[in-house]
């Protein structure tokens, strides 16, 4: 069996502040359209290679807007992705990793401040919310396990 992860949908509030945010943050505007009957959908795609979209927009889900949590973004440079990120008007955190250095904690339990000093890979992050305060984290991978 080929599966492959293609689209996430995230709760919104509004549907274009939630578009020009996510465009602003360098995400590809891949579809913007609507049906006679209300229907709206909104894809965009994270700027990297072989990235799931997300969509947004009305009728679409009936899950509370901003109820999203842990979505996971991955990058070989931390520094330089929340500074664009940054850049494009995101209120983004400083770099962070866990206590335990395996993964990390939900919500901000167990963090300390700066990257892990062991390991470049797997232990690193930053997070964000969009305007709904649907939670993203990145987290740097400059090299991948063995089969990853």
């Amino acid at each position: 069996m080929e599966l492959t992860l293609e689209i996430v949908v995230l709760p919104v509030s509004d549907v274009d502040r939630s578009k020009a945010f996510y465009t602003r943050l360098g995400f590809r505007l891949d579809a913007d359209f609507t049906t006679d009957r209300g229907l709206r959908v909104v894809q965009v795609t994270p700027p990297g290679k072989g990235t799931a979209s997300i969509i947004f927009g009305e009728n679409l889900t009936d899950a509370a807007p901003g109820s999203v949590r842990g979505l996971h973004l991955v990058t070989p440079d931390l520094e330089a992705a929340r500074a664009e990120l940054v850049a494009g008007g995101a209120d983004v955190s400083d770099v962070w990793h866990d206590a335990d250095g395996i993964f990390h904690w939900a919500g901000d339990r167990n963090r300390l401040p700066g990257a892990n000093t062991q390991h470049d890979s797997y232990s690193s992050y930053v997070s964000f919310d969009d305007p709904d305060g649907n939670e993203w984290i990145i987290q740097q991978i400059v090299d991948r396990l063995p089969g990853r």
